[in-house]
Parts: structure tokens; C-alpha cells; sequence
């Protein structure tokens, strides 16, 4: 069977990123006339096509938008694809379910079998350790608009709609600060991540206003379920010097820390302050009630979705950075008691 060309190709002959290629056939502003020829031509003497029917796609009129995310059992992503839904039902789109499952090779397999001809966008929340951008870079150099939320990719050119980590991070533990909890731990997501790194910039930067001390055996990265919440917290109960606080990654995290330190006979707050992070709807009525930053899921699918239907809709609509703010809810577990 004959291989199509693809933009890897193009990018390995002209030793250039295949994001650089990407942006050359989208004829995108970042990119010099001199290296988009080189493309062009490149691309000619290949006899590179685009893998998608060209008459069907152009149009733009499945009125099919997919959406990639790696869960849809918790609070969150299940509120954000309410957010979506709302946008893109009054809009006449219907909406493609797909789940990763927090896989960066479910999601690769997925990218790779989209039935591309019938969908007209993406909206994308990555997988954990999800690194490689050259899938989406192909899906949108063949004509398909991406817009990514919450976990988002940093090298790429696309529109992407987050909630603001790092200042959430950093409300968050200078709260416990003020509460007089000074040796802080985090209990953090996966490395890869750029919400995992600034929402850790965070709890580095308010720990470090206030002179606090920050060991390394206090920041441990794991996955975002309850029972990685329990083995974070094990770890931490280890150390020599133990923490008088946690900050954990999400409020999952935070309630499975909070029932290893309750079944050791540690008093959450009293003994231990714990935030978290989502307001997920168990955090208000776990004992004693968690403290969290929330995060606005709804307002971030329906963004989400305005923009991919702009990208679809508008000749030229330039990618856009959307960042909303979180709130501190402050509840029982942040709370030292006289």
C-alpha cells in the first residue's frame, strides 16, 4: 500500500519542526515568506496532500465538533463538557465523545483515527505526560481548527482556555500561611503537565514570600485519583521532618490524604490544614468540609467551544489565550482550632 506524505516528511527534507511546517501551509503571520516557499515547494516535489476530502472538509458542514478528554467520571471534566454542550447545541453542533482515559497512546491512537472528513474542530484536554504535539500539528495543518482547555499544550499555536494556576496555587497556600501553617507540603499531578508546573510555581513563590523552607521530599508528583492522594500522603507521613499542611494538585488528591491522615488519628486542621483544588461538589460535604480554589469548569467549556466555532466559522481568527480566575472557598480543613 502506498504511504501518504504527511508534514513529518516535509519537516524531515527542510530540517525544520514539523510545528514550523504546520504553520507554513496555514499560512499563519509567525511564519517568513523565504521559509513558507521553501514548504511550498517542498511540499510540491513530495506531491504532500492533505489527508482529507478536500470538497467535504472545505465547507465545513458536518456541524460535527469532537471532543478528546481524559476522563468523564469526575466533577470536573463532566461539568466542562456541560459548558461545551450548551455552546454548541445552540449553535446546530452535535458533539464526538472521545476518552483517553488519562493514555497519552489511547490519545495518539485516537488523533490517528478520527474520522476527519465528517468532524469540523477538536476540542482537546490532553493526557497526562502528553508531550508530542506532532498529531495535533497534522490534524491542523489539514485544515481542522484545535482549541485546547485545561490541560494545554505550550508549543503550539492555538486557542486555549485555562484556569489561572498559578495565582489559584498561590492564594491557596498563602491562605494556609495566614492560618499559621508553616511547613507546607504539595502534593502535586503528573511533571509533564503545565498545570502541574504552575500551580507548583505557585506554592514555590508564596512559600518563598514568606521565607518558609521548601524540602524536596515535600513536593511529590503522582496521578489525580483519591487512592494517589492516600500514597502521597503516606510518603510525606514518612519523612524525618514531617509537614504541618498540605496543598494538593486537586480536591481528589486532597480527600484521600485527608483519610489516610483520619486513619492515622490526625486531626485535619487542628493537626494537619489541607486545600484543595476544583471545588468538586464531595469537598463541601466530606468531614471536616475541604477548603479548595474553584476552578470554573462551565465557563471554560463554554469558552472553550465559542472559540473553536470562530476558528471554524471566520477565514481569519487569530488563536487566543483565555485565563479565568479561581476562588478561594475557605471550609473546616484550613482552619487551626483555638
Amino acid at each position: 500500500m502506498k504511504r501518504f506524505i504527511t508534514i513529518k516528511d516535509i519537516a524531515r527534507e527542510l530540517n525544520i519542526s514539523v510545528s514550523t511546517v504546520s504553520r507554513a501551509l496555514r499560512d499563519t503571520y509567525d511564519v517568513n515568506k523565504e521559509t513558507r516557499e521553501r514548504v511550498l515547494e517542498m511540499a510540491a516535489k513530495l506531491n504532500y496532500k492533505p489527508n482529507f476530502n478536500a470538497t467535504g472538509l472545505a465547507k465545513r458542514n458536518s456541524h460535527n465538533i469532537a471532543v478528546i478528554l481524559p476522563f468523564i467520571t469526575n466533577y470536573y471534566f463532566s461539568t466542562v463538557i456541560t459548558g461545551i454542550q450548551e455552546v454548541a447545541y445552540e449553535n446546530g453542533y452535535n458533539i464526538v465523545l472521545y476518552v483517553t482515559n488519562d493514555s497519552p497512546d489511547r490519545e495518539l491512537s485516537i488523533i490517528d483515527n478520527l474520522p476527519i472528513t465528517s468532524l469540523d474542530g477538536l476540542l482537546v484536554s490532553v493526557a497526562s505526560n502528553s508531550d508530542a504535539i506532532d498529531h495535533f500539528e497534522e490534524v491542523m495543518a489539514n485544515g481542522i481548527p484545535i482549541v485546547f482547555f485545561d490541560r494545554v499544550v505550550n508549543n503550539m499555536e492555538a486557542s486555549k482556555v485555562m484556569q489561572d494556576d498559578y495565582n489559584g496555587a498561590f492564594e491557596g497556600v498563602e491562605h494556609l500561611i495566614n492560618n499559621g501553617y508553616k511547613k507546607i507540603a504539595h502534593i502535586a499531578g503528573p511533571i509533564g503537565l503545565t498545570f502541574t508546573q504552575n500551580r507548583l510555581k505557585g506554592y514555590i513563590d508564596a512559600m518563598t514570600k514568606h521565607q518558609l523552607p521548601i524540602h524536596e521530599e515535600w513536593i511529590i508528583h503522582s496521578g489525580f485519583s483519591q487512592e494517589d492522594g492516600k500514597k502521597d500522603a503516606e510518603k510525606l507521613m514518612e519523612c524525618k521532618d514531617k509537614p504541618d499542611a498540605i496543598f494538593a494538585a486537586n480536591d481528589r488528591k486532597a480527600i484521600g490524604a485527608m483519610m489516610l491522615l483520619k486513619s492515622k488519628g490526625i486531626a485535619i486542621g487542628k493537626e494537619i490544614g489541607i486545600i484543595g483544588f476544583t471545588n468538586d461538589p464531595s469537598s463541601e460535604i466530606i468531614s471536616p468540609s475541604l477548603t479548595t480554589i474553584a476552578e470554573p469548569a462551565l465557563d471554560i467549556g463554554r469558552k472553550s467551544c465559542e472559540l473553536l466555532l470562530k476558528h471554524i466559522t471566520k477565514t481569519y481568527f487569530h488563536p487566543q489565550e483565555v485565563v479565568f480566575p479561581g476562588r478561594l472557598i475557605v471550609r473546616e480543613s484550613s482552619v487551626k482550632e483555638s
